[in-house]
């Protein structure tokens, strides 16, 4: 499939200055002379800035490997992870359509995303807050149909549970991620079968989604704040600028149950 840049460019690209600094410590990972191995990290670092990749976002990086221009270009056109046209300012939706998805629904997923969103992929919504995408496998497949959103993974998906997680992220809400009919991880819908003793004493949502509810935002551009810079290789911890706290996740479980409130001590 051919790629090309989108035609119309932003005028220029800088890196965020935690960006920047962490960009340093991946090419700090490789000898004199071979900084261009650090070329896929630094693009996509990029990319999760501005939400996708411009010509000058590639170009910068190529600078700052001392890569060649076409270097640079080949890899950021050789990879789909790479977007090459601007995505939604709120949300890119990444609708897998191999087989276990497939035959599960993925079909209708990709009709709503035609319906709400754009006729086409890799084109915006009106407001421009949403685009989206058929891709392959997202290794999610006993979930199946399935579908990444920023970075997280929204399973076992229907029609209409992916239109409520568009209208919840049309309004600023960022959904708890993982299975929309329950699953803990990727257990038979009917629950565990075998080692059942690790049921009782875990954490509310498996360990990529209880990432993600730490986290609070990941749909967001990522400004290089999120989370500390480490540097280990370097026998160094560099601490950024703190990033305001983000609002806690919500589920629609969560929003049903009244809030708490405390007893004054007497």
């Amino acid at each position: 499939m051919l790629r090309r840049l989108h035609p119309h460019q932003p005028e220029s690209f800088a890196f965020t200055p935690a960006n920047l600094a962490w960009a340093k410590g991946q090419i700090s990972k490789y000898p004199e002379g071979r900084q261009a191995s650090a070329i896929i990290p630094l693009l996509w670092r990029a990319q999760e800035q501005e939400g996708w990749l411009s010509r000058p976002a590639i170009e910068h990086v190529a600078d700052m490997l001392g890569m060649a221009y076409i270097r640079a270009l080949e890899v950021a056109t050789f990879y789909f992870m790479f977007q090459l046209q601007p995505v939604g300012s709120v949300a890119h939706i990444q609708i897998c359509g191999t087989t276990s998805c497939m035959i599960c629904g993925a079909e209708d997923l990709v009709a709503v995303c035609k319906e709400l969103i754009a006729k086409t992929p890799h084109t915006l919504s009106e407001d421009g807050k949403f685009s989206w995408e058929e891709v392959e496998c997202l290794g999610a497949c006993a979930n199946a149909p399935m579908a990444q959103i920023g970075k997280d993974y929204y399973e076992d998906l229907t029609p209409a549970g992916l239109r409520k997680l568009i209208a919840r992220f049309s309004t600023g809400e960022v959904p708890v991620p993982g299975s929309e009919i329950g699953r803990y991880a990727a257990e038979p819908a009917g629950g565990l079968t075998s080692l059942t003793e690790f049921e009782a004493g875990r954490k509310p949502y498996n360990a990529s989604a209880q990432l993600a509810v730490d986290l609070g935002d990941t749909v967001k551009r990522i400004d290089g704040t999120e989370v500390p810079l480490t540097t280990p290789w370097l026998g160094k911890v560099a601490k950024p600028a703190k990033a305001p706290k983000a609002a806690p996740k919500t589920s629609e479980k969560a929003a049903s149950k009244p809030a708490a409130t405390k007893t004054p001590k007497a």
